[in-house]
C-alpha cells in the first residue's frame, strides 16, 4: 500500500480520546493525510460504502455493533482491497494471531507508547506490514487447527520447492520481523532477503509480504517441522 499525499484514513473507534491520538499520530506522519472518524460499527460500514477513496482503516475490535472477528470478515468481504489495522486493548497472542489470519496489515496494541504506535503506523503506510513479534513469537509454535483452517492450507510439495535458506526467511518474516531485523538475525543482507522473498513469492504464488506473513502464520506447523 504506497503513501501518497491525499490518503484518507478512517479511525473507527468508540472512544472519541482514542480517535483523536490516532488522529494526532497520523497527522505527525504527514499533515497531508485526511482523516475520517466513526464512533461505531454501522458508522464504519457507511463510510466505506460511501467512500471508496478510503486507503486505510483503523479499527477497534470492541466497538457498537461489531463483533469482532465476525467484523473482520464482514469487513474483508465487502472491502477487500481496503487496507485495515487493528488498535486494540487485547495484547493476547489469540486476538493478534486471529486477526491476522482475517487478513489485517497491521496490529497495534493500546498498551504500545506513542512512538511505537507512530512506528508501527509508519510501516503500514509505507507499504509494510506491522505485528507485535514478541506475542507473535509466543504463539507461534501453537497454531490451532481451527486458526489454520481460516487460511490457505499448504502442501509438502510446496514447501518442498523452497530451499532451506528460503524457509528461514519465510519463518522469520511470518514472526513478524521486517526485512532489516530477518537480515540480521539470519546474517544476511537486506537484499539478500528481498531476493530469498521474491523465489518465496514465485514459488508459493504470493502477491505481497503481507499474504506470505499470512501464509508463514496458517502453515507454521509445517514450517517448523523443517
Amino acid at each position: 500500500m504506497p503513501a501518497c499525499e491525499a490518503m484518507k484514513i478512517l479511525i473507527a473507534d468508540d472512544h472519541w480520546v482514542v480517535r483523536e491520538s490516532l488522529k494526532q499520530v497520523t497527522k505527525s506522519l504527514d499533515t497531508s493525510f485526511q482523516t475520517v472518524e466513526a464512533a461505531s460499527f454501522h458508522d464504519a460500514l457507511s463510510i466505506l460504502r460511501e467512500d471508496k477513496d478510503i486507503g486505510l482503516m483503523l479499527i477497534d475490535l470492541i466497538m457498537p455493533g461489531f463483533q469482532e472477528f465476525e467484523g473482520l470478515r464482514l469487513l474483508r468481504c465487502e472491502f477487500p482491497e481496503t487496507p485495515i489495522v487493528v488498535v486494540s486493548v487485547h495484547d493476547d497472542p489469540d486476538h493478534v494471531m486471529q486477526s491476522i489470519a482475517h487478513g489485517v496489515i497491521g496490529y497495534i496494541p493500546k498498551s504500545a507508547g506513542a512512538e511505537d504506535i507512530k512506528t508501527s503506523l509508519a510501516k503500514v503506510i509505507s507499504g509494510d506490514v506491522s505485528f507485535p513479534r514478541h506475542i507473535i513469537e509466543k504463539s507461534y509454535a501453537s497454531i490451532t487447527p481451527e486458526l489454520q483452517s481460516l487460511g490457505t492450507s499448504t502442501s509438502n510439495n510446496e514447501l518442498d520447492s523452497l530451499t532451506s535458506r528460503e524457509l528461514q526467511v519465510l519463518k522469520t518474516i511470518g514472526s513478524g520481523a521486517s526485512v532489516s531485523k530477518a537480515a540480521e538475525l539470519l546474517s544476511i543482507s537486506a537484499q539478500t532477503v528481498r531476493v530469498h522473498l521474491g523465489n518465496v513469492k514465485r514459488k508459493l504464488s504470493l502477491s505481497t509480504k503481507e499474504e506470505i506473513v499470512h501464509y508463514a502464520i496458517q502453515n507454521a506447523q509445517q514450517i517448523g517441522k523443517r
